[in-house]
């Protein structure tokens, strides 16, 4: 699953630096858990600094179905995710 942490931040109109601020950290160190392998904990935080849930850091599907392209003839193939 991929994180979205960079994308969420920007989307609520602040910065990396502004976040670090808020988070009472250096904004290196922020960046440096961001682009790594962040702990649930730094998830939380960084979700409670942005007022977010913590679940909107994460790549969430787009649908209910997935496609692929066939190799050999080209077509789109639809497949169902449950």
């Amino acid at each position: 699953m991929e994180l979205r942490i960079k994308e969420v931040i920007k989307e609520r109109g602040t910065t990396i630096t502004e976040l670090a601020d808020k988070m009472g950290i250096n904004r290196v160190n922020l960046s440096n858990m961001i682009n790594g392998n962040p702990t649930v904990e730094t998830l939380n935080k960084i979700a409670d600094a942005i007022e977010c849930p913590v679940t909107e850091l994460f790549e969430q599907p787009k649908s209910d179905t997935a496609s692929l392209t066939c190799p050999h003839c080209g077509k789109s193939i639809e497949i169902g995710i449950k």
